[in-house]
């Protein structure tokens, strides 16, 4: 169905299931677009679709044959679809759509079911069997034992990535990225094939599963005759046609350059390809396509699948490009030891994007700002992309207005500072983070890459940089000189924000009890409570307790900032020195535990709302229109149906088979 597309008409929110609001974006400026971009963006969105399968099996073995049983079902069950135990089914499994897989998208936690592994034996038996991916036994029986164990039993993959420090982050991970193998021989074998004096190392481990079998530790590799094979060549046929269609050489050359890395899974190669990529700024339609985060592997080695294709917003990048051309002046000024920042920031460009399709590791829950390459090395020689993701952000902003949100955690003389500038803030901030953040600082020659020292805690730390540098430069005069910002009240709504959000906002993500695992979660409240505890002798971030309600008060901007960049200097020390010990003492007793009482009282405020903590999007939908296998247009169509999507990518999009042997 093609909603209404006016801004007064367009229904940004369609449903809410479990804790996820399911939410829908618009995309400006599609239809000025040349044929020829429309064409380019029409196949890069086919090869984005059809990588989809691959983030299912890198976050659980067995996520591909749970989720083909389930649409098996729902395609095929002739059974009564209006009992209670059906809503039920039917949400596990929009659960496992939104999450890609069976382990929940934040947590990481297994999600377990509210039907019994009766009803669901009952599902199955009632779908002809050549329907379902009969691949743990020889016969139905021995599929369903080994399938309702897979979904019902607690004790069988229990986390996909687990953080927890002094347990082996390998064994007690179940994502699909080690096999037989311990967390002491995987650091061991990647120590063992890298080389820190290296200036220009690979990201080893990016693009490959390390197997320990037969007495013998390799890798395995994804490449178009390898692991993923079948999904690898399906997205290289699409990004064949889509090379006809590039907008400059440089352009074509990129897309070539990544064919050859998904044909021989050569780090090498992609990192020649990154290189491409980064140079490649002029044209109006942009795509990431690869195995890129590293967030999915407990110890931020191995890529994530993902894709997004979009457009730039020419209008709101004229606007914030000036957080680009600034980089020297900021890297000159910030608070780091000079033996740390770079010498060039050359290369650092930023956009405003409007995104047209994303998917595998950023699809449905998407972030609202992307900086690529990730190796430092191409940042510090080359430089790197920032983008936001505009019409994500105004998703995102248009679903939560009037949510109450504002009214329930910020004090009344910070609640209208907070709807006067809390979005611009918020969009410079991102801005920020990832053009000035993650595109600044260096590391000292020969201590090697971050993953190498830092290890597990990498990730956060890099997040925190890159957060700190971002809340460091949001309340600098600078801003308003060069008009990104009109007021100082905007650097304040967002040191409001930050504060409120890592002190206790975030953690209606958790579930009673939890303690915090996901990087960027931990990243905040290491921000937010190092900085409350250093503080705290001069009263700089006030606690106060009001009709049993708990809120945060910034009584001093100035030093807050001090203290942002104090803790700003000693990130970049850690991050440029390798300092593991540093590292874990910051994350493990500033970012990972979480007061359970204060965590009581904010799922108990939340709860009142009725609004679910966590957000994902329906793609829309490029249809082109056809004459003789030529494209002579491509129309947006904005679906309203999530479960719809869903079963649709199903239907064209499944591209591995669901065990891949």
């Amino acid at each position: 169905m093609n909603l209404e597309t006016d801004d007064n008409t367009f229904i940004w929110q369609t449903e809410q299931f479990a804790d996820i609001r399911i939410l829908r974006y618009k995309i400006e400026g599609f239809d000025k677009l040349s044929l020829q971009q429309k064409s380019f963006a029409y196949y890069l969105y086919k090869a984005a679709l059809a990588g989809r399968d691959i983030i299912y099996d890198q976050n659980y073995r067995f996520n591909l044959i749970v989720r083909h049983c389930c649409e098996a079902i729902i395609r095929h069950y002739q059974g009564d679809r209006l009992s209670a135990d059906w809503e039920q089914f039917m949400l596990y499994t929009k659960k496992i759509w939104f999450s890609n897989g069976i382990h929940h998208h934040y947590s990481m936690e297994k999600m377990m079911p509210a039907f019994s592994p009766e009803y669901f034996g009952k599902l199955i038996e009632n779908v002809p069997q050549h329907y379902l991916p009969l691949v743990f036994g020889e016969n139905l029986e021995g599929f369903k034992e080994k399938i309702t164990r897979v979904i019902f039993d607690p004790t069988v993959a229990p986390k996909r990535v687990n953080q927890d420090d002094g347990t082996d982050l390998v064994t007690t991970s179940a994502c699909n990225f080690y096999e037989g193998i311990t967390q002491a021989e995987a650091e061991a074998f990647y120590q063992s094939v890298s080389n820190p004096a290296d200036p220009e190392p690979v990201s080893i481990g990016l693009n490959s599963i390390l197997i320990k079998a037969d007495g013998r530790i390799y890798e395995r590799v994804y490449h178009s005759d390898g692991l993923y094979g079948k999904a690898i060549r399906k997205i290289i046929m699409w990004l064949e046609k889509a090379k006809r269609f590039a907008e400059t050489e440089l352009q074509r050359n990129t897309i070539e350059k990544l064919v050859v890395f998904y044909e021989t899974g050569n780090l090498k190669t992609f990192d020649e390809y990154s290189i491409l990529w980064v140079k490649d700024t002029d044209p109006g339609v942009d795509f990431v396509n690869g195995f890129i985060e590293v967030y999915g592997d407990p110890l931020g080695y191995h890529g994530a699948w993902q894709s997004m294709v979009s457009i730039r917003d020419e209008d709101a990048t004229r606007k914030f490009k000036l957080i680009s051309e600034l980089a020297p002046w900021f890297e000159k000024n910030s608070p780091i030891d000079e033996q740390f920042k770079r010498q060039e920031t050359e290369g650092v460009t930023y956009k405003v994007i409007q995104v047209l399709v994303e998917s595998g590791d950023n699809s449905p829950s998407s972030a609202i700002g992307v900086n690529l390459p990730n190796a430092d090395w191409i940042r510090s020689t080359y430089g790197s992309k920032s983008v936001s993701l505009g019409n994500i952000e105004d998703a995102y902003e248009n679903a939560s207005k009037s949510s109450g949100t504002i009214e329930e955690f910020y004090l009344p003389e910070q609640q209208q500072r907070i709807r006067e500038y809390g979005a611009i803030a918020s969009k410079v901030h991102t801005g920020l983070h990832e053009v000035i953040g993650h595109g600044s600082g260096m590391i000292l020659p020969g201590v090697g890459t971050p993953k190498e020292t830092l290890k597990s805690y990498s990730n956060t730390i890099e997040e925190a940089r890159a957060d700190l540098v971002a809340l460091y430069y949001i309340v600098d005069p600078v801003l308003i000189e060069k008009k990104l910002l009109d007021s100082p009240e905007a650097g304040k709504a967002e040191y409001d924000s930050f504060m409120l959000n890592g002190l206790m906002r975030q953690l209606v993500r958790l579930e009673p009890g939890q303690q915090l695992e996901e990087s960027h979660m931990r990243n905040r409240q290491l921000i937010a409570c190092w900085a409350f505890e250093k503080g705290r002798s001069e009263n700089v971030v006030e606690q106060i307790v009001a009709a049993g309600k708990t809120y945060f008060k910034v009584n001093d901007y100035g030093k807050l900032r001090q203290i942002f960049g104090r803790l700003l200097a000693e990130v970049q020390r850690i991050k440029s020195t390798g300092d593991y010990e540093a590292a874990r003492s910051l994350v493990e007793n500033y970012g990972v535990k979480v007061d359970q009482l204060l965590h009581a009282e904010v799922l108990e405020r939340w709860k009142k709302l009725g609004i679910a903590p966590f957000a994902g999007f329906i793609n829309p939908v490029l249809v082109a229109d056809m004459l003789e296998q030529t494209i002579q247009d491509v129309r947006i169509i904005y679906p309203d149906d999530f479960s719809a999507q869903m079963m649709d990518y199903a239907s064209n999009y499944s591209n591995l088979p669901v065990v891949n042997d």
